[in-house]
């Protein structure tokens, strides 16, 4: 079997950067009243600013699969001559611009230097963007493919506009309720944010700068024994079983803003760190890794409320990570899904700080139905 690399790393975000204090005058004002919950959800989860493919106006700047797009382009800005080499392009999303077709066709659709390739499209949340990794990673390794592209993106910013959910409020007026969003939606209106990130796979390492082999890459669900958690087009009923938008009629879906995206807030708290870690313990002893020897530890972080209880859990099972190892950047790139574990190590890559030998951890955690992808990568 070959050997596998990341060769290059590159982003795009979108506009310039939204500081906490400007969000509602991007996602507008529900029922013309500033948010009840936004400084509470704010304070726990240490965001600073985030990125909108969007204006104040809500009129759209780029498309999800225009950002992933411009974010592969990038990882060729030197020599674009070879967009025309690659031979996989593997692309993920929770958010994709369209239910048909599938984002990866329309991402392949905005490189016209590119060949007829091979295309996939992973679908998921915070974790499809590694599952897209893992393809081309395997395609890589097998001898099936000789440049692989992989990349994640999202553009969650439409929906959580205060246009989305008025039908819902005004529906709560009628009936005499509290107007106020659900703390279930209105919860991850302060977290999300829009933007891609792109690796390149090759079967060789980039002789020219650093790499990163791909030593291993692990995932695993949890979906059969915990219900979902995060959710979108649905909703949940008393049982935990989730409704699906087709079964609801078109008002109801306007009614209930259906198309917004929920968060069981107490179950997330409940089960995100300690299913995963535990998963990660197992992964630990099953392939004798020496968490000492780990020099970069980047834990897909959706709040820093979750940094000190995964603290708390190492320390418990004398799992060693001093915190001068961990990185994250979400407080200054807010959470971008699927493409947040891109934006990190694509700072870390471009850093200048890595030296040959050093190995990097990647910790993606994902609550929609608990799933979770673990990777290791050396320099070199």
């Amino acid at each position: 079997m070959s050997e596998a690399y990341i060769t290059r790393i590159s982003i795009f975000l979108p506009n310039e950067a939204v500081p906490n204090d400007e969000m509602e005058q991007y996602l507008g004002y529900i029922n013309g009243k500033p948010s009840k919950s936004k400084a509470i959800v704010l304070r726990n989860n240490g965001i600073k600013s985030r990125y909108y493919a969007l204006t104040k106006e809500g009129t759209a700047t780029h498309t999800n699969a225009e950002m992933a797009a411009l974010a592969i382009k990038d990882l060729f800005a030197n020599a674009p001559e070879e967009l025309s080499e690659i031979d996989l392009l593997s692309c993920a999303t929770s958010s994709p611009d369209q239910l048909m077709p599938s984002h990866g066709v329309m991402v392949h659709g905005w490189l016209p230097e590119t060949d007829s390739i091979e295309v996939v499209s992973p679908s998921g949340v915070c974790c499809a963007g590694m599952h897209a990794l893992k393809y081309a990673y395997m395609s890589v390794k097998i001898g099936e493919k000789k440049k692989a592209v992989s990349c994640a993106s999202e553009r969650l910013s439409p929906v959580l506009r205060a246009g989305q959910f008025e039908d819902e409020v005004q529906q709560l007026i009628k009936l005499e309720q509290n107007p106020y969003l659900a703390f279930e939606k209105d919860f991850l209106r302060w977290m999300l944010s829009d933007g891609a990130g792109a690796f390149l796979i090759e079967n060789k390492p980039n002789p020219e700068a650093i790499s990163l082999k791909i030593d291993w890459i692990e995932g695993c669900s949890f979906a059969n024994e915990e219900e979902a958690c995060m959710y979108m087009g649905s909703d949940k009923e008393a049982d935990g079983v989730l409704k699906s938008y087709k079964d609801f009629s078109p008002e109801e879906v306007l009614d209930k803003s259906i198309f917004s995206i929920k968060q069981d807030v107490k179950l997330l708290g409940e089960k995100i760190v300690k299913l995963g870690f535990v998963k990660l313990q197992n992964i630990i002893a099953k392939r004798g890794l020496d968490m000492n020897e780990i020099d970069y530890f980047l834990p897909h972080l959706s709040s820093f409320f979750f940094e000190r209880k995964i603290e708390d859990f190492f320390i418990e099972n004398n799992i060693s990570v001093p915190k001068e190892k961990w990185f994250t950047n979400l407080a200054s790139k807010g959470n971008v899904g699927a493409a947040s574990i891109y934006m990190m190590l694509e700072e870390v890559f471009n850093s200048g700080k890595l030296k040959k030998g050093e190995k990097i951890l990647l910790v993606v955690p994902e609550s929609a139905r608990f799933s979770y992808m673990f990777c290791l990568l050396t320099v070199c």
